[in-house]
């Protein structure tokens, strides 16, 4: 998992620094919000509840056993955590030397799933190199060495040995894109229809009429030679180079077999059938290719920048911070900017998959993705393209896709044996029963069905397209996953772990009830309590000032103030010597104190002059989905569990109106650790949803972690899983996905085996053609890749 860990403060600012697998950070922040009972270590300016479950100073000033291990004063960086296996240098698992540089290149005109194996396989071996990776889906190739430019030469020969057509270029070298590659598929478009007019003039000439052999020959052959031309000529360049069992070479070994038996026709069908199969298996692998990558790739070709009074078109990557941007209605946001004239409404789907338009105005800051749908907007950039939203989505997309699961790296490896085991069945075949027989030209014929089968593409490339397609649907609701070993760990949980404050709760306390007792007023005990919490920045304290503000009360600076641990405030105003805070602080003063129920929410005490004076009651609010959330999950068989600092009666109120099964309150980030622990020793894998900030411990500890974004940066490189809308629908959501992502690439898998399977045994016994055995190669392979796309429009 990755335990690069970013903290986001309530101060907006994001502090980045990796963790690597720490507990909680103790980096002294000034703005630092904790929610009720949150339990870091750290202290507040004061507390409130009796079961706060923090204890701690509300003053900012951080304790030795914070747990962490960072130095406060000079913040150490930790290296990087591993990109591929998610974890800290010193425990990678994938043999990578972390001394070295990683380089991406993009291979154009990438075709074969199988030949892009082949290709990581023979990079990996060279020597220097610490780390080789190629992702079919998005056409990728990344090393990691020192010097890995040094590398290109031979790269691109490994390359054009397997599939002669690769060209390895740097993604800014790269060609025009998809949309010009209709001229290219023109040549084989018209070859195919060119050998099927041929195919059938000579099938009909063969069968219809009373002509010399020799004429239908002559159409069968020159069909061949347009049809296989070039795969015969590939076969040939690949044999000198020591590349034999690839699909060229099966695929003419296979038909000059039938050519040599006399079946000419057969010759011909068995390579147009395979041509068309190849035909719309790319344009398939393609199809599905654009539209995972228009869902995710957002970023602008141009932008519209303002100077004086002329609008000029420039590209997007030259925009820089300070520039002045015109975004029209109907236009995307195209960079991370701060509106500074207009107004209008923002559809913040294509991000955060939240329907619900969000209104903006001048100071309202922008993401880019975003579409403008009402107003004109003047933006400044506060970020570049290469920083910018659209970019850090396009980039965690493309990192999820290399990151491959276990599932995937089996198929790789059986694919290397599949073929050669595949080729001696075929060898055998037609050897063994014709030594007995005496009929070779059966036996041969039913072995070079084999060859045709033999070659493992369909089964390599519907893995990793089904999890690419799962990517871009996570994508496109606003849910990245970080790879494809966190969609497959994420399938086997079978219980979903939640924080309580951001999680479940919106995380802004309000002030719900004012209870006065004697003869203040509701607005008197609100005053007065303000005027003692207006220096604290604890979310209850806040929230207390704001309600006393926007009452408009005016509040006294206090006489004297005196902070007391664990307990609240002792202060002196104009009316006399007053008392904030928890119940235990009015009992330390020996106030009487009437027995009140409690309700599970916080409540905040205040005695005037050695008299109880009344009490504030502060509750944090649901958000709008944690019900049907929660019902969500049930209905996908979760085991639902909350871990909090807060109080038990708090905690416990909560899990009752969403439905959540078990509650564990009042726990420091240790104990939430040693909780999570003793829920997946219960149930089995767990997932844990936090802010990915103040949760690291879990995070780290859990076998899915998850992170409530909101877009925000420190989303963007925290946990296995980001929802980048606060939207707690989005647990399920990712769940779906995952297993639905999972049972697609496990029926590609078994589909494909099947059929070659079921192909094998049905030639041996006499029931299967070349034609059939065309089909479990390119056909299978085009159903697997329909199949895999299907997850994109799942609702």
């Amino acid at each position: 998992m990755n335990q690069n860990r970013e903290h986001k403060h309530d101060c907006g600012n994001h502090l980045p620094h990796a963790h690597n697998g720490d507990p909680a950070c103790t980096q002294e922040h000034s703005m630092h919000s904790h929610e009720d009972g949150c339990g870091c270590g750290h202290e507040h300016n004061h507390s409130h509840e009796d079961g706060c479950g923090c204890g701690h100073e509300h003053n900012h000033s951080h304790e030795d056993g914070c747990g962490c291990g960072h130095s406060h004063g000079e913040h150490q960086y930790a290296p990087a955590c591993c990109p591929d296996c998610g974890n800290p240098p010193e425990a990678c698992t994938c043999g990578l030397d972390h001394g070295n540089r990683r380089k991406i290149y993009l291979l154009e005109n990438l075709g074969c799933a199988n030949c892009a194996a082949k290709m990581e396989q023979r990079i990996s071996e060279l020597e220097g190199i610490s780390g080789a990776s190629i992702t079919f889906a998005t056409k990728q190739l990344r090393i990691t060495a020192k010097h890995p430019e040094r590398f290109l030469p031979q790269i691109q020969e490994i390359c054009t040995s397997i599939e002669a057509e690769v060209r390895v270029v740097e993604p800014g070298d790269a060609g025009p894109g998809e949309s010009e590659a209709s001229p290219s598929q023109k040549k084989p478009l018209m070859l195919i229809l060119t050998g099927a007019a041929l195919f059938v003039i000579g099938m009909v000439l063969e069968h219809g009429f009373l002509l010399p052999a020799a004429v239908p020959a002559v159409l069968f052959l020159t069909a061949y030679l347009l049809l296989g031309g070039e795969i015969l000529l590939t076969a040939l360049k690949n044999m000198i180079k020591g590349q034999i069992f690839d699909e060229n070479f099966l695929m003419s070994l296979a038909t000059l077999g039938a050519v040599a038996t006399g079946n000419f026709g057969e010759a011909v069908g068995v390579m147009l059938f395979y041509r068309i199969g190849e035909f719309f298996e790319e344009a398939a692998v393609e199809k599905s290719r654009s539209q995972i990558m228009d869902a995710v790739d957002l970023r602008p070709e141009v932008v519209n920048r303002i100077s004086g009074d002329q609008i000029q078109v420039i590209s997007a990557k030259e925009s820089l911070p300070g520039d002045l941007l015109l975004v029209r209605p109907g236009d995307r946001i195209p960079l991370d900017g701060v509106v500074v004239e207009g107004e209008s409404r923002i559809d913040t789907s294509p991000i955060t998959g939240e329907p619900v338009p969000v209104k903006v105005t001048v100071e309202s800051p922008v993401i880019s993705g975003c579409m403008n749908t009402s107003g004109q907007l003047k933006i400044r950039v506060e970020k570049p393209l290469s920083e910018s939203m659209v970019t850090k989505i396009l980039d965690s997309v493309e990192n999820a896709a290399a990151s491959k699961p276990k599932i995937h790296r089996f198929i790789t490896r059986f694919a290397r044996i599949y073929t050669p085991i595949v080729v001696f069945l075929a060898l055998a075949t037609a050897i063994v029963p014709s030594l007995f027989t005496g009929n070779w030209n059966y036996w041969i014929y039913t072995a070079l069905t084999f060859l045709v089968m033999s070659c493992p593409c369909a089964l390599v490339l519907s893995v990793p397209l089904a999890f690419f397609s799962g990517i871009g649907a996570g994508s496109k609701k606003g849910i990245l996953f970080k790879g494809g070993s966190a969609m497959e760990a994420l399938k086997n949980v079978r219980a979903v772990v939640m924080d309580k404050t951001g999680t479940i709760t919106q995380g802004n306390f309000i002030l719900q009830q004012a209870v006065p007792a004697g003869t203040l007023t509701e607005e008197e005990l609100l005053r007065i309590c303000a005027s003692c919490e207006q220096n604290s920045t604890h979310p209850i304290a806040v929230s207390i000032v704001t309600a006393g503000r926007e009452r408009g009360l005016s509040l006294e600076t206090p006489l004297s103030l005196e902070e007391i641990p664990g307990h609240g405030i002792k202060a002196r105003l104009s009316v006399g010597e007053v008392l904030c805070g928890n119940r235990k602080l009015l009992e330390r003063y020996q106030v009487p104190l009437e027995e009140l129920p409690d309700n599970g929410t916080n409540r905040v005490f205040l005695a005037l002059c050695g008299k109880f004076a009344g009490y504030l009651v502060i509750s944090d609010t649901l958000k709008p989905d944690a019900k049907s959330a929660v019902r969500q999950l049930k209905q996908l068989n979760m085991v639902t569990a909350m871990l909090t600092g807060d109080t038990l009666d708090t905690a416990r109120a909560v899990a009752a109106e969403t439905g959540i099964d078990e509650v564990h309150a009042k726990l420091l980030p240790e104990d939430k650790l040693q909780r999570l622990n003793g829920i997946r020793a219960n149930h089995g894998a767990v997932m844990f949803v936090g802010d990915g900030i103040n949760d690291a411990p879990v995070l780290a500890g859990a076998d899915v972690g998850a992170a409530m974004g909101s877009g925000a940066d420190a989303a963007i490189e925290a946990a296995d899983v980001v929802f980048m809308t606060s939207a707690m629908e989005a647990i399920p959501q990712s769940l779906s996905i995952a297993r639905s992502t999972g049972q697609i690439a496990m029926q590609n898998v078994v589909f494909a085996l099947t059929i070659k399977v079921a192909v094998m045994l049905l030639g041996l016994f006499g029931f299967a053609s070349m034609w059939l055995a065309v089909f479990a190669d390119t056909g299978v392979a085009m159903l697997c890749i329909l199949n895999s796309v299907r997850i994109l429009y799942q609702k």
